[in-house]
């Protein structure tokens, strides 16, 4: 728009406002308040109230998980620091933690891994055993294939390393 052709409209509205009563001016401007009242709550405050709100709860959710991470970072020290076992004595320890679930596990060792076919067995037996593999053993999961056959009870197998290398 050229400046001949702003200034035509500015005069054309300046009229039209001198046109205008006294009390329809009111109106307008009135209505212009409501309108620029209303783009001001719905652009600048009410985003603003909305981050204020959620802000505690999203602090919180930070914190705890700040707090989670530390405990995880201090669990892996933990077990960075706990002394390698021999490889004799870490099979002898899976060999053990396994048979304890009777049927539904198979060992197969072989060298520094060790390869555990499960069949039917229960999540809470499934923690329990590679919590002793863990401690007694040593022993890490590398590879995990399981799958849920009926609610609570899972087939698969586990592929574990044994030994000292981290």
């Amino acid at each position: 728009m050229t400046s001949s052709a702003l200034s035509d409209a500015k005069l054309q509205a300046g009229a039209r406002w001198a046109a205008l009563a006294a009390r329809e001016r009111r109106l307008v401007l009135a209505g212009a308040a409501v309108l620029g009242a209303g783009l001001l709550w719905a652009v600048g405050l009410a985003p603003a109230l909305r981050t204020l709100a959620s802000a505690p709860a999203q602090l919180a959710a930070a914190e705890a998980q700040a707090q989670q991470m530390q405990a995880l970072a201090g669990e892996a020290t933990a077990l960075r620091a706990v002394a390698p076992v021999p490889m004799a004595q870490a099979q002898a320890a899976l060999t053990i933690a396994t048979g304890r679930l009777g049927e539904a596990a198979k060992l197969s060792l072989q060298g520094e891994r060790a390869i555990v076919a499960l069949k039917g067995i229960s999540g809470e037996q499934l923690a329990a055993w590679l919590g002793e593999a863990r401690a007694g053993a040593r022993a890490r999961v590398v590879e995990a294939s399981l799958s849920q056959t009926m609610p609570g009870l899972y087939d698969g197998s586990l592929t574990l390393a044994l030994g000292s290398a981290r």
